[in-house]
């Protein structure tokens, strides 16, 4: 992902129904990421009774957990959460692959904006920076999928 993120729009979230899953593995990592998304959506006005969030083992089963939530009636965006941090082999990269297809399908075949959120470094610091560090992926994880819900409402009538 590039370092020069667009400027965020001032989107109104008042409206939306936003679901959210995040994976457990890595969950130091993934709590950071999550509050901020959440403080994102809160601050862009997303009332706290409009997020559903749903945790699940790992990234490999976030794919499904976004598709039910996708599915449920008047869920406007999900947000699919996860950490894929390398080790000595490239199971984090085949994972982050099959997460990505699996996201990107559940989305085209729910209709529903699927943001993948699912972060894929090549080790722990990396890791660090984007989820509880310098680099703010959730608040841009949480504006891109404000951005697609205004736009799906926006197409929807």
């Amino acid at each position: 992902m590039s370092l020069s993120a667009p400027t965020p729009s001032n989107i109104d979230g008042s409206a939306f129904q936003v679901g959210i899953v995040a994976a457990c593995y890595n969950e130091k990592l993934i709590n950071g990421l999550l509050v901020r998304v959440l403080e994102t959506l809160h601050a862009s006005g997303v009332k706290e009774e409009s997020i559903r969030t749903i945790r699940v083992p790992g990234s490999h089963e976030v794919p499904w957990a976004a598709g039910e939530l996708a599915r449920s009636k008047g869920t406007d965006v999900v947000i699919a959460l996860g950490v894929l941090i390398g080790g000595d082999t490239n199971h984090h990269e085949m994972v982050g692959q099959s997460v990505s297809h699996a996201l990107q399908s559940a989305s085209l075949a729910t209709r529903v904006p699927i943001i993948n959120g699912v972060i894929v470094t090549n080790n722990l610091a990396q890791a660090k920076a984007r989820t509880i560090g310098r680099i703010d992926r959730g608040a841009e994880f949480a504006y891109a999928a404000l951005e697609m819900a205004a736009l799906r409402k926006k197409l929807s009538s």
